[in-house]
């Protein structure tokens, strides 16, 4: 083998050893540049400070405010302080639903057929999101007004992982790609993905059968992620409505539903989920992905506009690319600044004519009724949902047989009916979802194991301990809203027994009742659909379903009586007990 030498000699010797002695701080430091995302999720159509349930502006014992308004100052003041082109603003779902401004403009006055600008539209063009995502409450009120509100979006609506059900392909935008300029270099691009809820597929059953299928949000993402990545975004933002525990409130046929997490260590190139659904605050929390090794950033901003997000990206410029070398989150509460004024300005309009409308008196009540008690207590004010849901099927259906009963759950503690007049505002407090009212045929049997399934509700109560309300319920964090209570039958929760065996003395009209014996039974679309999980009700004959809002037909029913007195549906059929024993 020969060797080559290679002499250098004069000036080129010379030049080389400059080359190599060159001292170390005379290299150029490598560029650095700070991202900002700004996130919201979960906002629930509360786009100003204001409680239309009380009719005055919001306040929690906490301290905390709601809305857009709050938001725009927050965002405003952190554009003037990182940068506008160095800021993007993006959101997690649940946006059109939730408050009377919400429903007004797709029930009352649909934006449909109006031509108006949905309020939220308004509200977060003005602001000036860069990107929103798709909630499961999106498809509460029907594909037309959905894609109506997506048309008036100055941002891109985006939604992965629902797709076309005969085709399979999106019926959303997937994803986008946003461009930052950075002086004097290469742009910075982020990519946001956005994935809903597969939970839409049971809870708004009625609205997208046979037209969308919800996927897998770790599947979907794997899909989306590499091509994201291949047209050059140098950060991965997923927005995603789906809770971090990976548990779902269903069974196993559906994608499990809170799967953020999950995203977060199974699907390589992310750098951060920007996550809502369960209305939890998550400031910053980091998990490991499982094929990189690398930290994934997670932050949930509450509910409501009550918190912002913030996300920081520290981009480094290494071999000509913008890597990503830092990232930390914190949640900011939005009530350190007033409301801006130009979004008051601008909703105030549709601000007004829904104050309006939530103070319109439907009837007068005999007596003042609260459901302050009503998640371990049979109260009046429940049994009122239940007497109209009743009468409602039993006039719908008069050639119908069989008994019929009602099922309704506790939805708001702090929903009171005042001595004298009821306005909207104090039915809406009460009936807080847009569900509709159905019937299904269940029997006895069917019944015992509803109420058994009901009643892991509340916790065990020990032999001769205290009974304190505030430790008797929400076992295994269930919500009050899954505690249901069933009318025209009589029956006893007994809290000394373990979950499962707790219903005792089911009776009706005084008689145990046959575990054959067929009802007819009122119950709401959600829980039917199979929200909460509870047996039977989604394989049961249905036998009514006019989609009869259930919020509206309390109205209607007060309205045409004039007078809400529990003398004439009051009727105290459950109980709670321990060893037998009345426990109130």
């Amino acid at each position: 083998m020969q060797t080559m030498k290679l002499a250098l000699t004069g000036a080129a010797a010379t030049s080389v050893l400059a080359l190599v002695t060159l001292p170390a701080q005379a290299v150029a430091p490598a560029k650095t540049v700070t991202v900002t995302v700004m996130g919201t999720s979960d906002l629930h159509s509360n786009a100003l400070n204001w409680d239309y349930f009380k009719d005055t502006a919001y306040s929690d014992s906490q301290g905390n405010h709601v809305g857009l308004a709050k938001v725009s100052s927050l965002v405003n003041q952190i554009r003037a302080e990182r940068g506008a082109d160095h800021t993007l603003l993006f959101d997690s779902g649940d946006t059109i639903q939730g408050t009377p401004l919400a429903y007004y403009y797709a029930k009352v006055e649909p934006i449909t057929e109006s031509g108006e600008t949905h309020p939220m539209a308004k509200a977060m063009n003005a602001i000036g999101y860069d990107a929103v995502t798709l909630g499961n409450h999106e498809f509460n009120y029907g594909l037309p007004l959905l894609a109506t509100w997506i048309d008036q979006m100055k941002a891109p609506v985006l939604g992965a992982n629902a797709v076309h059900d005969r085709s399979g392909l999106p019926a959303y935008k997937p994803f986008v790609i946003k461009t930052m300029k950075v002086k004097g270099d290469k742009p910075v691009k982020v990519g946001v993905l956005g994935l809903t809820n597969p939970g839409v597929a049971i809870w708004d059953k009625a609205n997208v059968e046979g037209k969308l299928r919800f996927t897998d949000l770790v599947e979907s993402a794997k899909k989306w992620v590499p091509v994201i990545r291949g047209l050059g975004a140098d950060v991965v933002v997923v927005t995603a409505h789906a809770g971090d525990n990976g548990m779902s409130s269903y069974g196993g046929d559906l994608p499990v539903e809170n799967a953020s997490a999950m995203v977060a260590e199974q699907v390589p190139g992310i750098d951060a989920v920007l996550f809502g659904h369960a209305h939890n605050e998550v400031a910053q929390r980091f998990v490991t992905n499982q094929a990189t090794g690398k930290q994934v950033l997670l932050t949930e901003p509450g509910k409501w506009g009550q918190r912002l997000s913030r996300l920081d990206f520290q981009l480094t410029k290494q071999r000509g690319k913008w890597v990503v070398t830092g990232k930390s989150s914190t949640t900011l509460n939005t009530n350190q600044l007033p409301e801006d004024p130009k979004i008051v300005a601008l909703l105030k309009p549709q601000h007004d004519t829904t104050v309006g409308y939530v103070n319109k008196v439907v009837a007068k009540s005999a007596q003042q009724l609260s459901a302050a008690e009503s998640p371990y207590r049979d109260t009046p004010i429940l049994d009122y949902i239940q007497h109209v849901q009743i009468e409602t099927v039993k006039q719908a259906l008069p050639d119908n047989q069989l008994p019929v009963l009602s099922i309704a759950a506790p939805f708001s503690r702090s929903a009171v009916f005042p001595a004298g007049d009821v306005r909207v505002r104090d039915v809406a407090g009460l009936y807080v979802y847009d569900n509709t009212l159905m019937a299904v045929k269940l029997t006895g049997a069917q019944l015992k194991d509803y109420l058994e399934y009901s009643a892991r509700y509340f916790n065990q109560l020990a032999p001769g301990a205290p009974v304190d309300v505030a430790k008797l319920t929400n076992a295994n964090n269930t919500p009050d809203y899954n505690y249901d209570q069933l009318a025209g039958v009589s029956y006893d929760i007994d809290v000394a027994r373990p979950a499962g065996e707790r219903v005792t003395n089911l009776t009706f009209e005084g008689a145990p009742i046959p575990a054959g014996k067929e009802f007819l039974v009122a119950i709401n679309n959600y829980r039917q659909s199979g929200g909460g999980g509870f047996p039977h009700v989604t394989t049961a004959p249905v036998l009514y379903n006019a989609q009869v809002e259930i919020r509206q037909a309390l109205i209607e029913y007060a309205t045409a009586q004039g007078t809400i007195d529990p003398a004439g549906f009051a009727a105290a059929n459950w109980k709670l007990t321990r060893d037998g024993t009345p426990l109130f």
